[in-house]
């Protein structure tokens, strides 16, 4: 068995640089508090507004929180309304970088209320843009009018998806500018803030990059996700339903990687990523999983871990119990598959400290160990 890797230490400066997440209570949002918090002295202001998605219980698992939670201050405030000036003055701005996590990110809540995720997605971001751009994110103390580089120090991080892009065929896999495809009002409500981006970038001189992340797990997701209904129903004897081709042949493809990593990238973008310029061939980065797998082959994988842990336990094994469903009949607006190209932040230098099968072992024995969460 490898040993995990330890996490890299950023250098420290003279002044610790000051950091906005949004989202920081949600899944992805508290492992990337986790990272700063274990290897950076950075101080960090969230943004959170605790709907089914945000919960504040997350932060005490992580395992240095008790000794630099002095360096999280959280305010409470909901993105579809704009940053008032009352709380602006509650987050201490400006600061060195805003990363924007904050979004609905359901697909099938999506299909149900369309609108909450327009108003979520891209509305919220040109409310956090806008609050960027008059005093929220740091400027240059001298900038020359005529230069088309950006007006203001550090960077603003848009976390965006692969289904942007759309399904994507075998032995495809769609480079960061290839051309938006969104089949359902999730994807399409992010692809929106995309090019909000985009335009604010262009448009104030703003330093912007844009990931586009695929599936990710770890400790602490929504039990609605797919790995943790995957254990809850190896535990309880139901049938799982895996999407699949109209055939019932194959199930969904996806890539998956851990929070740990786009953590890891993000950081690693922050500090070393190129921003976007208005060529439309930088500041985009594709965040893409070590390895391609099926959702009937993550299942059975997710279940022999499950039951490797029963039976560390000396507990009585229990099988997997599924069905594949045509996913066009049974989920309206998902896709087969999704794939993106990662090569160009492999080229730029970045590599993922953990790996998939191994990360994905401890997570379903994390999980089992922490009953609340499933």
């Amino acid at each position: 068995m490898k040993k995990a890797k330890r996490v890299k230490k950023v250098a420290r400066s003279k002044k610790p640089k000051k950091v906005l997440i949004t989202g920081a209570a949600g899944f992805v949002g508290h492992h990337l508090v986790e990272h700063i918090l274990k290897s950076t002295d950075w101080e960090i202001t969230t943004i959170d507004r605790l709907d089914t998605s945000g919960n504040l219980n997350r932060f005490p698992g992580i395992s240095v929180w008790d000794r630099e939670k002095k360096r999280v201050h959280i305010v409470y405030h909901d993105l579809r309304a704009e940053i008032t000036d009352s709380v602006a003055r509650m987050l201490h701005g400006p600061f060195d970088y805003i990363m924007h996590l904050a979004a609905g990110s359901h697909v099938e809540r999506s299909i149900e209320d369309p609108l909450l995720f327009f108003m979520d997605n891209c509305i919220g971001t040109v409310n956090l843009l806008n609050y960027a751009r008059h005093g929220g994110l740091r400027k240059k103390a001298r900038v020359n009018p005529q230069s088309r580089t950006p007006a203001f120090e550090g960077k603003f991080q848009y976390f965006s998806t692969d289904e942007v892009f759309g399904p994507a065929p075998d032995n495809v896999s769609y480079k960061e500018w290839d051309r938006n495809n969104p089949n359902n009002p999730y994807a399409a409500a992010k692809a929106a803030g995309e090019q909000a981006c985009i335009a604010f970038a262009h448009t104030y001189r703003m330093p912007i990059f844009i990931t586009n992340c695929m599936n990710i797990f770890g400790e602490r997701q929504n039990r609605e996700k797919f790995i943790p209904l995957i254990i809850r129903k190896v535990l309880d004897g139901d049938t799982l339903f895996i999407h699949s081709n109209k055939a019932r042949t194959q199930a969904g493809k996806r890539h998956y990687l851990h929070a740990r990593n786009i953590s890891a990238a993000t950081v690693w973008l922050l500090l070393h990523g190129k921003v976007l310029d208005g060529t439309a061939a930088q500041g985009k980065y594709n965040v893409v999983g070590e390895v391609e797998i099926d959702n009937l082959s993550l299942a059975k994988l997710v279940a022999k871990y499950t039951n490797d842990y029963l039976a560390s336990k000396g507990k009585k094994q229990r099988p997997l119990d599924y069905k594949l469903v045509a996913f066009h009949s049974s989920r309206p607006g998902h896709d087969m598959r999704y794939a993106l190209d990662g090569s160009l932040l492999a080229k730029e230098g970045f590599s993922y400290p953990v790996s998939f099968k191994e990360s994905l072992r401890k997570v379903v024995r994390w999980t089992l160990d922490h009953p609340e969460w499933l």
